[in-house]
């Protein structure tokens, strides 16, 4: 049997580097949000003929609205298993007015773009500001439905330890984000709550066992119990997670070479890294910490005075 408790230790400090390190990163880059949050205009442009990203760099830089644009190279194929080439160019925001101006300028060099060559998303500051307060709102909404759950299915301490331990899941991979600067759009919230919904699953199962078998352990044996309770459900945790894993691998491979959405990829990538995470702090972190809460719980009631 795996002795989880005695080197607990050792991945609570693992945790607290990789909080710190996000920490410092988002001081430093912050988070590389998308036109969702963060306000602009996105074209799309499939590009049959012949071109490099520094003739695109080059065109782009001499449209006014463009200037300070970043360009990105995309691959991906049609439904007719054809491969497809193209760009996206992200910019500041676009009044619709000039948008055509713009179009008007890549039509004049690669005359062959045609009307589904061409796509332009826009976002204003009013909306994006909109769509990050909903976005809050609804991850607000998902920690207060956990905890209310939780304790009415257990008992506060159980709710406490678990929310300690999704919040600890969602930081990192807002930290993994920021470290890497992928860029954060609505999908990358649907990602959180999706792994919101998957760590807890996680997490009181192995709470479900350790309630279980706390009917018949005695409060110096809660060390081992907690231990026993991990190790009961460990096969059933990792083949889930494996699982998971290996058709969120598929689905990434699949998104990155025959589509090509960064929207796509950076959602697959944060469910891979929120499973990961998920798995990791259900075993190694939710359990100690509920026991940890308990004496810590247990400290104080024998310090309070008759």
């Amino acid at each position: 049997m795996i002795n989880f408790v005695r080197h607990r230790k050792i991945p609570y400090a693992l945790s607290v580097l990789l909080i710190l390190g996000g920490i410092v990163s988002l001081l430093i880059s912050g988070m590389n949000l998308g036109i969702d949050f963060a306000g602009g205009t996105v074209l799309h442009l499939n590009l049959a003929d012949d071109f490099t990203p520094a003739e695109v760099e080059a065109l782009a830089g001499g449209i006014p609205e463009l200037k300070g644009a970043v360009v990105q190279t995309v691959k991906g194929r049609d439904l007719q298993g054809r491969l497809t080439e193209g760009v996206v160019i992200k910019s500041a925001y676009i009044e619709e007015g000039r948008r055509n101006a713009v179009l008007a300028a890549f039509r004049e060099r690669w005359p062959s773009l045609g009307p589904d060559d061409l796509r332009v998303e826009s976002v204003g500051g009013i909306i994006s500001g909109e769509l990050t307060r909903q976005a809050l709102i609804a991850l607000a909404v998902a920690v207060a439905g956990m905890i209310a759950y939780i304790t009415f299915r257990f008992e506060f301490r159980f709710a406490l330890a678990a929310i300690i331990a999704l919040l600890h899941d969602i930081f990192i991979i807002v930290a993994v984000f920021s470290i890497f600067q992928i860029e954060a759009n609505v999908p990358f919230i649907a990602a959180l709550l999706t792994i919101f919904g998957y760590s807890v699953n996680d997490t009181i199962v192995i709470f479900d066992r350790i309630r279980e078998n706390i009917k018949r352990k005695k409060k110096d044996e809660y060390a081992a119990m907690v231990d026993r309770s991990i190790n009961q459900n460990l096969v059933r945790t990792i083949n889930t997670s494996m699982t998971t894993l290996l058709v969120l691998a598929a689905l990434l491979v699949g998104f990155y070479y025959f589509i090509g959405s960064f929207d796509l990829i950076a959602f697959v990538i944060a469910l891979l890294i929120g499973v990961v995470v998920g798995t990791y702090s259900s075993v190694f972190i939710a359990a100690p910490l509920w026991l940890d809460l308990g004496r810590v719980q247990s400290r104080r009631l024998r310090r309070r005075p008759a």
